[in-house]
């Protein structure tokens, strides 16, 4: 903690309040689902005596929680999640491979990640920097997650302002040779797909309404019903086709979507996997709006302690972190190690 505080320069703006009480303040926020700053200090200070045994932290004055959100570099919040949640990994290789979600594919060894955003509603007449409309304010959350151990691996938190498909190039610039993405058609951009089929990465994604293409040949489906047409195609438009100039493979299918029937069309660069395979792959992407739903309902991103870019960041991360805390807390429990671990482990895990 303390050398992300000099790496940030975050020590040089902190005087009573310290960076390591303003981590617990916010993880507070979160667990407490606080609604106010007046809510979040007058608790801890009626809580000061069992604060101070958390390595010594203090509780914050209001104008002092307010200003360090507004000031402190919240790239701080960001590293001090990934630190932790490697951290976490690291020691634990198995932390996250218990979770509930079985929409994933089990006869893939590969990795499998999602990539999808979540949008974070904010206050428009009081944020001015977050507006992408005449009455809109908003904050995006571009998430990267596992759907294997249902962690994060990668994020960008931003404004709404900018479209989906201009932060895939870094949402899977750490993808490697085999792996493989899941995104809605909101990502696709076909220059994007294209580096990602040189790079050996697998992609599903449905197709736009609009894409134009000639079939070049017709695959070998499955017998399963639901399969409508399975095709190794090219695209027709010559602009799409100088980004992506080789073939792609087109899956029709239907699916049950709200207990309704709905034919949808898949894209992928890999021609051998079975029709099927690529349907269930697709529907594996629901797990990261399972997952955006649990940090939603979970923690506190529906209040806001501040109006500006780095408080909103400061408590996004913290929100993060406090997502990955808790989740390790219910592993240590559930693997029956609780008693070994020590409730001092945790703190080290703070």
């Amino acid at each position: 903690m303390k050398n992300l505080a000099v790496k940030h320069g975050v020590d040089k703006q902190a005087r009573s309040f310290s960076p390591w009480s303003h981590v617990i303040s916010m993880l507070y926020v979160h667990i407490a689902h606080s609604l106010s700053l007046n809510d979040v200090v007058d608790t801890l200070r009626n809580h000061a005596g069992i604060l101070t045994t958390i390595r010594k932290a203090t509780p914050p004055s209001r104008n002092g929680l307010s200003h360090a959100n507004k000031i402190r570099n919240a790239d701080m919040a960001e590293e001090l999640f990934w630190k932790t949640l490697k951290h976490l990994q690291s020691t634990y290789p198995n932390f996250g491979f218990g979770h509930k979600y079985s929409g994933v594919p089990k006869r893939f060894k590969r990795t499998i990640v999602a990539v999808d955003s979540t949008t974070i509603q904010l206050v428009a007449n009081c944020i001015s920097w977050a507006k992408h409309r005449k009455r809109k304010a908003a904050a995006k959350c571009h998430m990267q997650l596992n759907l294997q151990s249902f962690l994060p691996q990668f994020a960008i938190v931003k404004t709404a302002g900018t479209h989906d498909s201009t932060e895939a190039y870094e949402l899977c610039a750490n993808l490697k040779d085999g792996e493989i993405v899941v995104f809605d058609k909101a990502y696709v951009d076909f220059k994007h797909l294209y580096q990602l089929d040189t790079r050996g990465v697998f992609g599903v994604t449905r197709s736009k309404d609009n894409m134009r293409y000639r079939i070049m040949e017709e695959c070998k489906t499955t017998k399963s019903s639901n399969i409508l047409g399975d095709y190794i195609v090219e695209l027709e438009k010559e602009q799409s086709r100088e980004k992506y100039p080789r073939t792609m493979r087109l899956v029709i299918a239907e699916v049950e979507v709200d207990n309704k029937t709905k034919v949808m069309s898949f894209i992928t660069n890999n021609v051998e996997w079975a029709s099927s395979s690529i349907c269930d792959l697709y529907r594996s992407r629901w797990g990261i709006e399972v997952f955006f739903k649990q940090i939603k309902q979970t923690l506190q991103l529906g209040a806001f302690l501040g109006y500006s870019e780095n408080a909103i960041r400061w408590q996004v991360w913290m929100a993060m972190l406090a997502y990955v805390l808790l989740r390790f807390i219910g592993f240590i429990w559930d693997s029956g190690r609780a008693a070994s671990v020590g409730y001092s482990h945790y703190y080290v895990v703070y």
